[in-house]
């Protein structure tokens, strides 16, 4: 799977935990908390969402240290 076909699952999953976000004009490296209002428990769902979809396990100590969808990304593309 490449970059952009994660990129595709990963805002996907997100559009269904934050609907209101506009994906057509989304900043992979926008900080999820501060530019999209993402809190904690919308942070653990989108892991867990990546994980059922894709099969890749995101242990809590290395999703905390993803602020940014580009980060994840980059997380996903090393385990794949």
């Amino acid at each position: 799977m490449n970059r952009d076909e994660l990129r595709k699952v990963v805002l996907e999953e997100l559009s269904g935990i934050a609907p209101d976000i506009d994906l057509t004009s989304f900043d992979d490296s926008a900080n999820l908390q501060d530019e999209y209002d993402l809190d904690s428990m919308d942070a653990l769902n989108l892991a867990a969402a990546v994980h059922k979809r894709l099969g890749v396990n995101i242990p809590d100590q290395d999703y905390a240290r993803m602020h940014c969808v580009a980060e994840l990304i980059d997380y996903l593309e090393q385990r794949l």
